[in-house]
């Protein structure tokens, strides 16, 4: 199968984020920082709708949102590594090894996975501020779906690296995806008293299934305090569109780099 290039890829991506110190210090200060300024900002001014009627607090109802987002950053801005490669030479040279495209697609995509699943386990860190711990099987299950999150979108960013000739040209289009994906995922706000138009637009974003299994995941095994879709149907969503996506990044790896120069 030629698969060997996998594990050294996976292990280049990591190699080179550890080397790398300001992204280490970036990767255990931003997600947190993030959330705390959102949860305090927004704490006495958000009251989210629940079954029972009881208050939850922003800080815990926006957890599982950021962890999603986690991986959902990390994994895609990871993959800018492609771009940069290209340059150097060294996208072109693992081109020319007599290895196949998929294994070139998996290394990239579980490197970049495997990123996002670390800076999201140091993100778990701060969630006894939120007041609930997950039992240990939530907590597994959490660790999972954010994995298959992440791969998911690794693979989209894949998709758009191998055509983009530059990294501005790499952000700009990422950005131009990931706001809507950020702000229409349920992260923030439940689809649940949004616009009906809203509610549509959230609900056919694989993020938020995503999100909705980790909020799941979070309560497991009690239901959780903020309705969400069938816990089956989300995993199925989010593991199907990681599927879907890793391949249309074989697919696109096919192609030489020189048919988007």
């Amino acid at each position: 199968m030629k698969m060997h290039a996998v594990p050294a890829l996976w292990r280049r991506e990591v190699v080179k984020f550890v080397r790398d110190g300001n992204r280490v210090a970036g990767a255990m200060l931003q997600p947190v920082v993030v959330w705390l300024l959102l949860g305090f900002g927004f704490r006495g001014s958000f009251r989210p709708p629940t079954p029972s009627g009881m208050d939850i607090p922003y800080l815990e109802f926006l957890f599982p949102g950021m962890i999603a987002l986690v991986a959902l950053f990390t994994s895609i801005f990871s993959t800018i590594s492609i771009v940069e490669e290209r340059h150097s030479g060294f996208l072109q040279a693992a081109l020319a090894a007599p290895v196949r495209r998929l294994s070139l697609v998996l290394g990239a995509a579980l490197g970049s996975t495997t990123l996002a699943v670390g800076q999201g386990l140091l993100f778990f860190a701060v969630l006894p501020l939120t007041g609930h711990v997950p039992t240990l099987l939530g907590f597994v299950l959490m660790v999972g779906i954010m994995a298959l999150v992440a791969f998911g979108f690794a693979a989209v960013g894949i998709v758009v690296a191998w055509q983009s000739r530059t990294t501005r040209g790499f952000h700009a289009v990422m950005n131009l995806c990931m706001i809507p994906l950020w702000v229409l995922s349920g992260a923030f706000f439940p689809a649940e008293g949004a616009p009906a138009t809203l509610q549509w637009a959230i609900r056919l974003n694989p993020l938020s299934h995503g999100i909705a299994a980790l909020r799941t995941a979070m309560y497991w095994p009690q239901d959780p305090p903020i309705d969400a879709s069938s816990f089956a149907l989300s995993l199925a969503v989010t593991g199907l569109f990681a599927a879907i996506m890793l391949i249309l990044a074989a697919r696109t790896s096919r192609k030489s780099v020189r048919e988007f120069r």
